[in-house]
């Protein structure tokens, strides 16, 4: 697909495309980009079977700028949506074999209208489709960790596989947001003057609006892990109440059990055997004994 960048993203033919008239976008799959490479006159030789996406990237080369995208999939939050791209002065060039960058572009297509349309207004809106839902997103799972949060202090089994979920997403977020930044930074820098001083402003703008989602990211994360701490330190006052609650029963019965294993001796000559009262005093040295005991741990608030 061929675009011309006008006052919005004009349909055109590759001829259209390659005489110059205007900056143009293209997205091309990986075997249209091997045949048609040449006539962008880029000075370039990417071979996208042997590209390795694992981020996203700018770097400058000495009449083009190349790179990658590689974008966390917000419908799926495990899948990523990779591509490659070029671009001079004349215009960018998408390298992309599954439509991820060619809905994006179609999407500007059909909603941007500009009043100075310029290729860096269009890489401009480019780059905030990718993270237009994230703010919502982020909303999103700040609500779910306020519940989270929630459950955990009334000890009403909190979802903490959710919160580790959560803390993987954000933690994908951070990384793709840096590599936002340092390619936003890396366009504004401007080292081929491909771009105009005036519309340098754009990258500038789009790097700050990331850095504020990297802000909220990092809060968040921040929150996951005081959530994590609050259910430990919760789990541990529970496990602290069962050791005291068996070690007051262990003490009880220990003198108990003292009592029993003494009198299960059976020597013939044990005054007690042989007294009508013995068994009753027994139950009630055994009574004393459990009464005195509550009443020591309830006095030391061991209870």
């Amino acid at each position: 697909m061929y675009y011309l960048i006008e006052e919005n993203l004009k349909k055109c033919s590759a001829k259209e495309c390659h005489s110059g008239q205007k900056q143009y976008v293209a997205v091309l799959t990986p075997d249209e980009w091997a045949k048609e490479k040449d006539k962008f006159e880029m000075g370039i030789d990417i071979d996208f079977d042997t590209i390795e996406i694992y981020n996203t990237k700018a770097e400058v080369n000495y009449d083009s700028v190349t790179g990658t995208f590689s974008i966390p999939d917000r419908s799926n939050m495990v899948d990523y949506k990779d591509f490659a791209y070029a671009l001079d002065e004349k215009g960018i060039v998408f390298i992309d074999p599954n439509d991820n960058a060619l809905n994006l572009v179609q999407k500007i297509s059909e909603t941007k209208k500009w009043r100075m349309p310029s290729l860096e207004r269009f890489i401009y809106d480019f780059l905030e489709q990718i993270i237009k839902e994230d703010l919502r997103l982020l909303e999103k799972f700040e609500n779910e960790l306020d519940k989270i949060d929630k459950d955990v202090e009334k000890d009403n089994n909190p979802d903490m596989d959710r919160v580790n979920d959560i803390r993987g997403f954000l933690r994908d977020f951070r990384v793709h947001y840096d590599n936002l930044i340092d390619l936003a930074q890396e366009l504004e820098e401007n080292e081929n003057d491909f771009f105009k001083e005036e519309n340098i402003r754009f990258f500038r703008l789009f790097s700050n609006r990331v850095s504020r989602l990297l802000d909220i990211v990092n809060s968040l994360l921040d929150y996951t892990s005081q959530i994590r701490d609050t259910y430990e330190s919760r789990l541990d006052v529970k496990q602290n109440r069962i050791m005291t609650v068996l070690t007051v029963v262990t003490t009880i019965f220990m003198p108990l059990t003292l009592i029993v294993g003494w009198y299960g001796m059976n020597f013939k000559y044990m005054p007690e055997l042989d007294k009508v009262w013995g068994y009753p005093a027994v139950i009630i040295v055994s009574v004393l004994i459990v009464i005195g005991s509550l009443i020591f741990f309830k006095f030391k608030k061991w209870l």
